[in-house]
């Protein structure tokens, strides 16, 4: 498996300031020209050009779009999440905030339209895709494991998951604090009483 800036410096065990600078640099504008351009548009050229190092640099580093983009998707991974309360209503009222912001602000809906489209064509980016998805529901899943298994939590995650992709994908807007409470709150109605805390 091939090693890329960032973790190659994690590994010998120093973090090279360089190396990290790089990294963040040639991900957010792979995601950047993903965004603008589509698959079409992540190639070395252009992610060299828009982040501002050689074509050299980045096929050292990353041999091929597919990494690129993979590499790009586990940024979004970092971002922060909620950190759970045990409080299960204001977990999931936060979480789902979070996941908006990043919808919003970091350009998550484009990236996923994207990702969407070409997971069908492009068998390999299945995998990020089902990676990245898998990643994101995560602490949303965790917080409903204590009351939920099965079909039902699966249920209840794409219900909650949806609350944010549906009218940012689909409608072009962000559902308002209001709309996400009431969300979380007819989720949990439909749980027994003994299963909400």
């Amino acid at each position: 498996m091939a090693t890329t800036p960032g973790t190659q410096a994690v590994l010998s065990g120093h973090v090279d300031a360089r190396v990290v600078r790089t990294r963040r640099d040639v991900l957010a504008a792979t995601i950047d020209e993903l965004v603008d351009c589509g698959w079409a548009g992540v190639t070395h050229a252009r992610i060299a050009e828009r982040a501002g190092y050689s074509k050299a640099t980045l096929y050292a580093h990353w041999p091929d779009r597919l990494t690129l983009v993979r590499d790009a998707f586990d940024t979004f991974g970092q971002m922060p999440h909620h950190e759970p309360t045990g409080d299960l209503r204001a977990d999931l009222i936060a979480e789902l905030t979070s996941f908006r912001a990043a919808m919003t602000e970091h350009r998550l809906d484009r990236a996923l339209a994207v990702l969407a489209e070409r997971a069908g064509p492009v068998p390999a980016l299945t995998e990020v895709r089902n990676a990245f998805v898998e990643d994101g529901e995560r602490p949303m899943r965790r917080a409903l494991e204590p009351v939920l298994s099965g079909s039902r939590l699966e249920a209840v995650t794409a219900m909650l998951c949806g609350a944010i992709v549906h009218p940012v994908l689909l409608r072009g807007h962000s559902p308002t604090d209001e709309e996400i409470i009431t969300v979380v709150d007819t989720v949990l109605e439909g749980l027994p009483e003994t299963r909400r805390r």
